[in-house]
């Protein structure tokens, strides 16, 4: 008496491996859906660099250097000195980051390294309420509490709104984002690390600072030049708060304009003056601002490279 043979299955040919079924018609379609979002950004993005360029190009076509290097920025007056938009824009930038990054810095190092993890759960969402708040509401906000109850109680002689106020302001939306991104840094390094540290014999401030955040540095610097750029970018704070003085500032003391005020400025009664040369500044002082941004990430992106560890 003989034992029935098993079924044997029928082999696996190539045709029946590339036979199309519904599974593999929905992955295409998804392919095809995620392929064309990604090629809508690439597009939205070059037709953005390509009106900046047309117009920003234009309007220095019919500039010469010598009004560009005034020290009035004042379009609808024929006075083109970018200088005091430049200038303003890198002291409310620096004003903001001596804010955010610390804070920013010692909030994260204190939810990653000290915290529990009760207390991190209730923290992390208060901190990052401010990154939900509108920033014009940031903006009455430093009009109305940080130039009366700060900048006038220890500067009492300088105006009311100036770029500190506005730097406060910035600083104080920037820091949820250099929070965030630093702790992200922080708690990627590897535990190992820690307790080779602790096992002969370091504190908990020395690992921290002579192994933790040394091993998350290319992390906190992709932080610092987030905050940087959000810091560039930011119109309302400013706007409200900076003074708006079209001269450049010789201090964070004094009210100036920052690039992004000033292209505001232009725009919110340029109704009458579409494609005119004051118009067609606003396009420049973005391109610059595309530029200046451009540069930033670029160094940084070089040295994050630089000084990346893999674990």
């Amino acid at each position: 008496m003989t034992a029935a043979s098993p079924d044997i299955p029928d082999p696996v040919t190539l045709e029946a491996l590339g036979r199309r079924d519904g599974r593999t018609a929905v992955d295409a379609l998804v392919r095809r859906l995620l392929g064309g979002a990604g090629l809508v950004a690439v597009v939205v993005s070059l037709l953005i660099i390509a009106v900046l360029l047309r117009d920003g190009l234009s309007f220095l076509g019919q500039t010469s250097v010598e009004e560009l290097g005034a020290d009035v920025w004042r379009p609808r007056s024929e006075r083109y000195g970018v200088l005091a938009p430049f200038i303003g824009t890198l002291w409310v930038t620096l004003v903001a980051i001596l804010l955010a990054g610390p804070v920013g810095l010692g909030a994260a190092v204190y939810l990653s390294e000290y915290a529990s993890p009760g207390i991190r759960r209730t923290l992390k969402p208060i901190i990052e309420v401010l990154a939900s708040i509108p920033s014009v509401v940031v903006g009455v906000f430093a009009f109305r509490f940080i130039a009366p109850e700060i900048t006038q109680r220890l500067f009492s002689g300088s105006p009311t709104l100036n770029l500190l106020v506005a730097g406060l302001g910035v600083g104080l939306l920037c820091i949820p984002l250099m929070t965030s991104v630093s702790e992200d840094a922080l708690r990627a390094v590897p535990d190992s690390l820690r307790e080779a540290s602790y096992g002969i014999g370091a504190r908990k401030i020395t690992t921290v600072t002579r192994i933790v955040v040394p091993a998350a540095v290319s992390g906190l610097v992709a932080g610092v030049i987030l905050t940087v750029s959000r810091a560039v970018g930011e119109t309302m704070v400013v706007f409200l708060a900076g003074g708006q003085t079209p001269t450049i500032p010789g201090s964070p003391l004094e009210p100036g304009l920052t690039i992004t005020s000033a292209m505001t400025g232009v725009l919110s009664g340029s109704e009458q003056q579409a494609g005119g040369k004051a118009y067609e500044s606003v396009f420049f002082l973005g391109l610059l601002l595309f530029l200046m941004t451009l540069a930033l990430n670029m160094v940084a992106n070089r040295f994050v490279r630089r000084v990346r560890q893999t674990y």
